[in-house]
């Protein structure tokens, strides 16, 4: 069934001429519903109850959403009410309603608060929908004692009253504080005013720090291309297979290979690397810069 929230006002006419349904034709629209899916007795039962929508829709405007769009999640959270109410627990439908619309209207309330999510938990919407009640209540009872509160303090007790961690109460003040902005938007009126956009620090590397870096990694492979021509076709070898291959090989792999003991190749890879060093060591002092 498809209702029409185009015009809240004309919507709201229309609720408060709407039937007022006594306890026994309620139950008799809620079951031919739920026992045949009758869309006729849908249809007046959500009629007859969307004052009741549009009543819980219009406490909520105070949150900045549009009241059309809030009488819709009202409409939709009572349709989810009609959906699911077992009209012979003995419970008046309006009574099971309002929990479902006060949830449809949060939750509508919460995704469009900010781009941030701005939380989704029990405790997170029990702190969205009563952090500036509990808090105004402390304040005006702390000031007819004579006393004020410290914001840690008032932080404290606003998490006990809630219920919730005080770390929770922290994190929903910071996102209540103030509404999103655009980083394209200026930092000031003046003419020479930049975009909040360019005081976000770049994540990048400095160009100046990566031209420096690749001019070091090929100064540094020159050296050792240079250094490594004072070994013999073996030691250039154990050196190439152990340090410079992606996947080191093993002394082990290395002594099969080659004839030789596990300890006689690491013998070769010290006297290579003591032969590199000190090559490295003659050609110039930016070298031992390098090596400190």
């Amino acid at each position: 069934m498809a209702l029409d929230f185009s015009d809240d006002r004309r919507m709201s006419r229309q609720a408060m001429k709407a039937e007022l349904l006594d306890a026994e034709t309620e139950f008799q629209l809620a079951r031919a519903w739920r026992d045949h899916r009758d869309e006729a007795a849908l249809h007046r039962l959500i009629t007859a109850y969307m004052r009741l929508a549009i009543s819980m829709a219009g406490k909520f405007r105070r949150y900045g959403a549009p009241m059309n769009d809030l009488i819709q999640e009202a409409g939709l959270g009572l349709m989810k009410a009609a959906d699911k109410f077992d009209p012979e627990r003995g419970v008046r439908f309006s009574t099971y309603a309002v929990w479902w619309i006060r949830a449809s209207i949060q939750d509508y309330v919460m995704r469009n608060w900010s781009m941030v999510r701005t939380g989704s938990t029990s405790s997170q919407k029990s702190l969205f929908f009563n952090l500036r009640r509990v808090q105004a209540k402390f304040e005006r009872e702390a000031m007819a004692r004579g006393e004020e509160l410290d914001r840690h303090q008032l932080r404290e007790q606003i998490a006990r009253e809630v219920g919730v961690p005080l770390h929770d109460v922290e994190m929903m003040e910071g996102r209540l504080s103030g509404s999103d902005f655009s980083l394209n938007a200026m930092q000031s009126q003046d003419e020479d005013g930049r975009e909040w956009i360019d005081a976000l620090e770049d994540e990048n590397a400095a160009q100046g720090a990566e031209v420096e870096q690749a001019h070091d990694t090929a100064q540094l492979r020159d050296w050792l291309i240079e250094s490594m021509k004072v070994l013999s076709d073996r030691e250039r070898f154990i050196v190439r297979e152990r340090k410079l291959r992606e996947d080191p090989r093993t002394l082990e792999s290395l002594g099969e290979e080659l004839g030789l003991s596990k300890e006689r190749i690491r013998q070769v890879e010290a006297a290579a690397f003591a032969k590199m060093r000190k090559n490295l060591e003659s050609q110039s002092r930016e070298v031992l810069h390098f090596l400190a």
